[in-house]
């Protein structure tokens, strides 16, 4: 009988047969296709000089000595493996074949360091690569966090455009909070609060009023943008005192931060840098293996069928917009505390974009935010390492150079993404 019910009719077989089969997907493999001619330009564009690499650090366990690659043979060799890599992705994409995640790592990997190739190739300086992946992870920590955030409110159905006004406010409040108290740690306990706060306007009119949630995102970034300002240009500026530089201590973990390469980018950071750690974990385990993830995501996805097994839907909503105000105002430390700043009028920059196009390209999951954080880190890493190396490009266009990566990657890589179902509906019982 179990036999009988688990196989299809012929009728079933026949319509399943007749059914016509989806067309190949050609996006990744074209825009893979696109990375391999822009890495041969760059392998023609590289100076036959040798490229001058460091690894090791003063304070590794053991040193591995300065060595050189050739320039231009590596950004060819570089070139070949993009090239394969895009037509492997085509082979794949025709045989309507899932195109695996490290096909794209690889081939973004050998652009990467073609590019760092054409940039150092002939020159006398050392290209840091530990301290590159170590400022990228320390520069990727705000959209990490923002990017978090963001997954939290809209996983439960609430779109969170106000991610860079919550870290607008954390920053400020850590900066403040921080300067009276006398202490970095202080400080990052305000960071939160004030991130709560912009969450808990958000929940307001969006769940209690049913306002548009795109609206009301928008308007709580210029409110945090003109009353951080206001207070910047009149309390603070006639007070230095309350904006002091308080910074946050690295905290390097014994044994662990001393191994080369790994060590100094994972284990010798601050105490903002280990508290995402985990809550990248904790998030990535709750959201998808517990009570509370699963009712979660019913209530981003069905609200109503959700509400009719005894979830409180606009509850649900309340607290976890409040979770992710959190998780976003403690990121804006990052600008302030952890980076050893003073407040500045817009010191965040755009971030909470970012992070939200980090959060898309993610899937709305939190290590595939984290993914694209650190893409976006490292564009921002790139733009630092050029300007010290005397790129003969314009500081402009430098600046521009993270916003560019971002708009290439949403746009080549995310697809058909599709987000939760109630996103941006409200609920009314």
């Amino acid at each position: 009988m179990t036999a009988t019910l688990d196989a299809p009719t012929p009728a079933a077989a026949t319509a399943a047969a007749a059914l016509p089969a989806p067309p190949p997907a050609y996006r990744t493999p074209i825009v893979l296709a696109v990375l391999a001619v822009v890495t041969a330009v760059m392998a023609l564009a590289t100076p036959a000089g040798a490229t001058n690499v460091r690894i090791s650090t003063n304070t590794d366990l053991f040193q591995i000595p300065v060595f050189a690659v050739p320039g231009r043979a590596t950004a060819w060799l570089l070139t070949v493996l993009v090239l394969a890599a895009a037509a492997y992705a085509f082979v794949l994409a025709r045989g309507r074949r899932r195109i695996p995640v490290w096909v794209i790592v690889v081939a973004g990997v050998c652009a990467l360091l073609a590019l760092l190739v054409l940039i150092s190739a002939g020159k006398t300086q050392v290209v840091p690569v530990t301290g590159l992946l170590a400022g990228t992870l320390f520069l990727a920590t705000p959209l990490v966090f923002g990017a978090l955030s963001g997954v939290v409110c809209e996983r439960v159905g609430i779109v969170n455009i106000a991610i860079e006004g919550q870290l607008l406010a954390g920053a400020f409040a850590a900066a403040v909070v921080a300067s009276m108290a006398g202490s970095a740690y202080v400080g990052l306990i305000a960071a939160p609060l004030a991130g709560v706060a912009v969450g808990a306007l958000l929940a307001f009119f969006s769940i209690r009023y049913q306002v548009n949630q795109i609206i009301v995102g928008v308007v709580l970034n210029v409110l945090v943008v003109g009353l951080t300002s206001f207070l910047f240009s009149t309390v603070l500026r006639e007070n230095p005192q309350l904006n002091s530089r308080t910074a946050l201590p690295t905290l390097p973990i014994p044994l662990l931060s001393e191994i080369p390469l790994v060590g100094p980018v994972l284990f010798r950071q601050n105490l903002l840098v280990y508290l995402m750690y985990a809550i990248v974990i904790a998030l990535q385990i709750l959201i998808f293996r517990s009570r509370w993830g699963l009712r979660l995501r019913a209530v981003g996805e069905h609200p109503k069928a959700a509400d009719t097994v005894g979830i409180d839907v606009n509850r649900t909503r309340w607290r976890n917009t409040l979770l992710g105000g959190a998780v976003a105002g403690l990121g804006g430390a990052f600008f302030t505390v952890a980076s050893g700043l003073a407040f500045g009028k817009e010191m965040t920059a755009g971030r909470g974009f970012i992070a939200l196009a980090a959060m898309i390209l993610g899937r709305w999951s939190p290590t595939g935010a984290v993914a694209a954080a650190v893409v976006f880190g490292l564009s921002d890493q790139l733009r630092i390492l050029m300007a010290t190396l005397a790129v003969p490009v314009p500081s402009q266009f430098l600046l521009m150079l993270p916003y560019v990566v971002t708009i290439l990657a949403v746009a080549g890589f995310a697809g058909k993404v599709r987000a939760p179902a109630a996103e941006g509906i409200p609920y009314v019982k």
